[in-house]
């Protein structure tokens, strides 16, 4: 049974940072490209970022250059390094596993105050 579970949100000011950790379990880890996927309150579950297996990365136009995703694959974890947040990126962010289907953690929610 395939578990995620994320961590790391907060409330935040507009320019902070804040780390997202998100721990799989349940799959062989380094098989799978995984992905965060943010959703603001009336609006529909976006892609933020993802990446592959081979570690390529990719991104939504809207964080890119401001949020970096990575991976550890000995502790089954994927990241998301956000930076100059803004008010904007305020949503509950998950992750998934890119190849499995409606499963989704419980997620973290993330607030920026302008």
């Amino acid at each position: 049974q395939v578990q995620l579970v994320e961590s790391g949100g907060g409330l935040v000011q507009a320019g902070g940072s804040l780390r997202l950790s998100c721990a799989a379990s349940g799959i062989t880890f380094s098989s799978y490209a995984m992905g965060w996927y943010r959703q603001a309150p009336g609006k529909q579950r976006e892609m933020v970022a993802t990446i592959t297996r081979g570690d390529i990365t990719n991104y939504a136009g809207s964080v890119k250059g401001r949020f970096t995703i990575s991976r550890d694959n000995n502790k089954n974890t994927v990241y998301l390094q956000m930076n100059s947040l803004k008010p904007e990126d305020t949503a509950v962010y998950y992750c998934k596993v890119i190849a499995i289907m409606n499963v989704w953690g419980q997620g973290t929610q993330v607030t920026v105050s302008s």
